[in-house]
Formats: C-alpha cells, sequence, structure tokens
C-alpha cells in the first residue's frame, strides 16, 4: 500500500515501495497550471528531494487523476491580474524538474495542451495514454512566447519533429508521438500506471551516485538555465502573453 505524503484536494503525493513518488494532479477540471498550483508542485517535488536526500535511489512519477486530461496548460487569465504570474510559478516549475536530482516520468494520462507540452518535456521519460488524448504545443496559434520556450523540444526531439512541435503546432494521439519520440511508452488506460511505475523502478537505481541531475544538465542544462533567468523576476516581464487564449 502506498504511504500517503501529501492529500490535498488539488494534489496528492504518495510514496510507494520506499523510493518511487508519485505526485497526482488533480485540479478541476483540467489540472490548469496558475503560479499557486505551480508552487505546490515544486514544494511536493521538494518534499520528495528532503525525504529522499543525498546519494539515495529514487523516482518522481507525474500523473492526472482520470483518463481524460493530463494537463491542459496554464490558467492564460492570471497574468491579466498578475503579469509576473509564469515568473513566480511556471517557469521556476520547470527548472525545479530539469534540475531534480532523481528521475522523473511524466505519466500523460489524457489531454496535453499548451505549456503542458513543456512540462511534460521537463520529465526524463513520457508515458502517454494509448487510446485517449492528443498532445499538442499551439504557441504559433496563441501569439504567445518566453525565453527558451523552444529549448526543451530542441534538445529533447528530432528536429524535425521540434519544428511540427512548435512552428506547426501539431497535435499526437498516443501512438504518433510515440511513433515520433515525443513519449518514450504508449500504454492501454488501465495498463498506463503499472508501466510508469515499471519504469521508475528500473531508473530510481541510477541516482544512488548523486550525480544524475549534473548529468542530466550535461544534456538539458541550456534549458534548465533558460528557465531560471526568468524565473522571479520583477524587473521586467519576460513572456509575451497570448493573444487569444484557449
Amino acid at each position: 500500500m502506498p504511504e500517503s505524503i501529501i492529500n490535498e484536494e488539488t494534489l496528492g503525493l504518495d510514496r510507494y515501495d520506499g523510493n518511487v513518488f508519485v505526485i497526482t494532479m488533480r485540479k478541476a477540471p483540467e489540472n490548469r497550471i496558475n503560479s499557486e498550483y505551480a508552487q505546490k508542485l515544486i514544494s511536493a517535488f521538494g518534499q520528495v528531494r528532503k525525504i529522499l536526500g543525498n546519494e539515495s535511489e529514487g523516482a518522481v512519477i507525474t500523473k492526472g487523476n482520470d483518463a481524460k486530461f493530463w494537463c491542459t496548460g496554464l490558467e492564460l487569465d492570471e497574468a491579466d491580474t498578475n503579469p509576473y504570474a509564469n515568473s513566480e510559478g511556471f517557469f521556476p516549475l520547470l527548472a525545479t524538474i530539469v534540475d531534480f536530482p532523481f528521475p522523473t516520468i511524466a505519466l500523460i494520462t489524457g489531454h496535453t495542451f499548451g505549456g503542458a507540452c513543456p512540462f511534460a518535456l521537463s520529465h526524463d521519460y513520457r508515458v502517454m495514454n494509448s487510446k485517449r488524448g492528443f498532445i499538442s504545443m499551439p504557441p504559433v496559434n496563441l501569439g504567445l512566447h518566453f525565453p527558451g520556450i523552444g529549448t526543451l523540444p530542441r534538445l529533447k526531439l528530432h528536429p524535425q519533429i521540434a519544428r511540427k512541435m512548435l512552428l506547426e503546432a501539431h497535435r499526437w494521439t498516443g501512438t504518433e508521438a510515440l511513433k515520433d519520440g515525443v513519449v518514450d511508452a504508449i500504454a492501454e488506460p488501465e495498463k498506463m500506471f503499472d508501466v510508469a511505475m515499471e519504469m521508475a523502478k528500473k531508473w530510481a537505481p541510477k541516482a544512488k551516485m548523486d550525480v544524475y541531475g549534473i548529468l542530466r544538465n550535461e544534456l538539458y542544462g541550456e534549458a534548465g538555465k533558460s528557465f531560471r533567468e526568468i524565473s522571479y523576476n520583477y524587473a521586467r516581464r519576460a513572456d509575451k502573453p497570448a493573444k487569444s487564449k484557449i
């Protein structure tokens, strides 16, 4: 049985088999991220890091609470009243995951749109629902931009696939996403969790020597640097707000 670490209405954190932690997003209706919720997610990752400590095996799975949605991006309306919303929440969240010292897995239970794409790509591995849901990143359709928005697609995906994501706003099904290398595995809804857990247990031991995060930064450190540079930045607004909202 899992051990419950956080059990809130909008977020859960459970510990499985000692060193695998599962963060469950349950922010109705579609797990959209605002600055407050991003900070809750950051806190959950921070608790895992403190519980495990240094030179420990461990991994984190971030999942949705049902098979319809994983996350449909950001609450764009928040920027109307707080122009620094992303600097206070979303950008630090991406930086936290890219710098996290343990393997991370995004269990993409359903629809994944907009800012949810870099959120998913910030994880080391992605498991997607094979039966339901699309993944799409449409800033080109929304007139939206922030410095570093293209780093994770460019660093983690084939150039033509990164182009499809950032410049064409392509919508992938699970099968298409696996073929293009956007995700690492697909599974039927009732088997998704088991696939992600198997992956977590397989790679958790790689953190034991306390260099996992350091080595990840050798691969994707440019992304982490970009996100840190625009986090908690109040001197000027770093991002270009969307002209159209979804």
